[in-house]
């Protein structure tokens, strides 16, 4: 019998947690041809969700939990998911219950036919205002006109992943995460199912736009290069009209003397390149501060308290 993993992040999920409960086990019941274990990754959460994680855990034995030393945000979360799944597959689902665990047995039908990566688009998104809408839209195509890796737009971290897809994600260990780029960085053979995504079943969302701008930004500056080769393309541009100007000065200067009007003109052209440059440096800036980062090579999370225990760990 297979053994199929399901990997779930959770952060102040305690209002959700009964439905999301109820709704896995009916999930492991209905399909018994496979072996079932729920991986729950506290992320830091506030409220009682590792108390119900734990209450779960000890009344079925498939949940196994790992709850992080404090809050490192959910992309590193699916991370440590995906470290201490050692089933034949693992799915990756939010614990909100905005994409349906009861897609799940279509994903591992999928599977079986040799799919690496059965990833889930949306085919609407219920609950989501038009702005979010749009900026996700411009953003995925921002992504995928700076890199030459196909990206899934519109697909979010729902997901069914086979053995060798997980053991790949494993390596990459890069701090500035962003798993939506690396699945698709990754490679192997994927495929599509498409749903409708549900409001949230209850609570209110971890995310504003803040988070999501930093988390399309790790997106950019991790997965491409494109940024400061723009910023090199528009310096070099900026250089050559400036000296194309030069030389119509020095013309205009030598036919008809020197011309002492041009205040505004002087002020534009001043402003205009502080502001390529200060752009430029803060492009470059991103990237010094990310490599900066990844040198200090710290550990990109610790576990307080976990009831899964490898041969190798100890007490």
């Amino acid at each position: 019998m297979k053994t199929i993993d399901i990997i779930i992040p959770c952060h102040n999920e305690a209002e959700v947690f009964p439905k999301l409960r109820e709704r896995l086990v009916d999930l492991a019941e209905k399909n018994p041809a496979y072996a079932w274990e729920f991986i729950f990754v506290n992320d830091g959460s506030r409220d009682k969700t590792l108390e119900k994680i734990k209450d779960f855990a000890g009344s079925d034995g498939r949940v196994k939990y790992l709850n992080f030393s404090r809050n490192f945000g959910k992309e590193t979360a699916m991370l440590a998911g995906l470290d201490y799944a050692d089933g034949d597959a693992a799915v990756i689902i939010d614990a909100d219950l905005q994409d349906p665990p009861e897609l799940i047995p279509e994903m591992v039908k999928i599977w079986g036919t040799g799919v690496d990566d059965v990833y889930a688009r949306r085919k609407s998104r219920a609950g989501e205002s038009v702005m979010k809408k749009w900026t996700s839209a411009v953003y995925y195509n921002v992504l995928q006109m700076m890199t030459r890796v196909p990206i899934q737009a519109d697909t979010g971290d729902f997901r069914l992943l086979s053995r060798r897809c997980v053991l790949a994600l494993r390596q990459v260990r890069e701090r500035n995460r962003n798993m939506k780029a690396i699945f698709s960085w990754v490679g192997y053979k994927k495929q599509e199912i498409t749903y409708d995504r549900d409001k949230r079943a209850a609570g209110k969302t971890n995310f504003n736009y803040v988070k999501l701008i930093n988390l399309a930004i790790d997106g950019i500056t991790s997965f491409t290069t494109a940024p400061l080769r723009i910023a090199t393309v528009v310096g070099a541009l900026i250089t050559l009209f400036a000296f194309i100007w030069i030389v119509r000065v020095v013309i205009r200067t030598w036919l008809f003397g020197p011309d002492v009007a041009g205040y505004p003109s002087l002020m534009s052209a001043i402003l205009l390149l502080g502001g390529v440059q200060l752009l430029s440096l803060g492009v470059i800036g991103e990237y010094v501060g990310r490599i900066f980062i990844e040198t200090k090579n710290r550990p990109l999370y610790f576990i307080e308290e976990s009831n899964i225990k490898r041969a190798n760990e100890k007490d």
